[in-house]
């Protein structure tokens, strides 16, 4: 019989992972001419995070997320991390890179982390937001699409993102990071 609380705790796993990837990741090419806003809002991530905020899965309990960044300069054009998140009993560690890639005009960036989960995230820029896109799979080959956004607002990171499962669940959450 399938425990639907560690598939909970898998999918909130997953969700996290995809989420920090909007936060840098490993980069798949490095800008030839970035344009000089798309690096500065890239370098004006660089400091010490913590977030604490909720996870929403339909059908459970709502589940508290805490997590830490650090974000450290690369070069002009990317910014490294890693990262810490602690949920429904579990931890979650990220490392990685994001960039600007100017011949793409898009944000691209790669995610390594203590789960199954490693996946390339596209992200586009709308004023001080980045929304990225991706797909992942978890362990057991279930697909899921994550949309998450990640800006800066009165100094502080604000992260909110959405998980839809190929088996039709959804999770969503916010998660307010502030510079420490």
């Amino acid at each position: 019989m399938i425990n639907p609380r560690a598939v909970h705790r898998s999918v909130l796993k997953y969700a996290i992972a995809g989420t920090m990837a909007v936060s840098g990741l490993a980069v798949t090419g490095i800008p030839a001419m970035a344009a000089p806003e798309d690096l500065a809002l890239i370098q004006s991530y660089i400091g010490d995070w913590r977030g604490r905020g909720t996870l929403e899965a339909e059908g459970q309990e709502n589940e508290t997320v805490v997590c830490r960044l650090s974000v450290t300069p690369s070069t002009a054009e990317k910014i490294n991390y890693r990262g810490r998140c602690t949920l429904a009993g579990a931890n979650l560690s990220m490392n990685g890179t994001m960039a600007y890639i100017s011949e793409k005009n898009r944000y691209e960036a790669i995610m390594t982390s203590n789960t199954a989960f490693t996946g390339v995230a596209v992200g586009t820029r709308q004023r001080e937001n980045i929304t990225f896109n991706l797909q992942a799979t978890d362990e057991s080959g279930m697909r899921s699409r994550v949309r998450a956004g990640f800006g800066l607002n009165d100094g502080n990171i604000e992260v909110s993102f959405e998980v839809m499962r190929d088996d039709g669940s959804r999770l969503v959450a916010q998660i307010p990071f502030e510079r420490r």
